[in-house]
């Protein structure tokens, strides 16, 4: 989610960019802060900070197996 009074239009993106997400592949913690860069094909880049819509310690857990149903899964495995 961009921060407050942030939108698509206040960076110049329209979509088309390729975006990677630093931080998250140590792990993510609820509403954590992560950096965006944003890469067009005309080769510009943007950077700026938005805020994880990954709002519960359960929903990180989802994440980090790729999902509530492979979350499920493990579960059922490991009972």
């Amino acid at each position: 989610e961009f921060m407050p009074g942030e939108t698509l239009a206040t960076y110049g993106l329209d979509g088309t960019e390729r975006y990677d997400i630093e931080g998250i592949a140590a792990g993510i913690t609820p509403k954590q802060v992560l950096t965006v860069r944003a890469m067009s094909d005309a080769g510009k880049e943007t950077t700026f900070q938005v805020r994880s819509r990954i709002d519960t310690a359960v929903e990180a857990e989802y994440y980090k197996h790729g999902g509530i149903l492979q979350y499920v899964l493990r579960q059922l495995i490991e009972a």
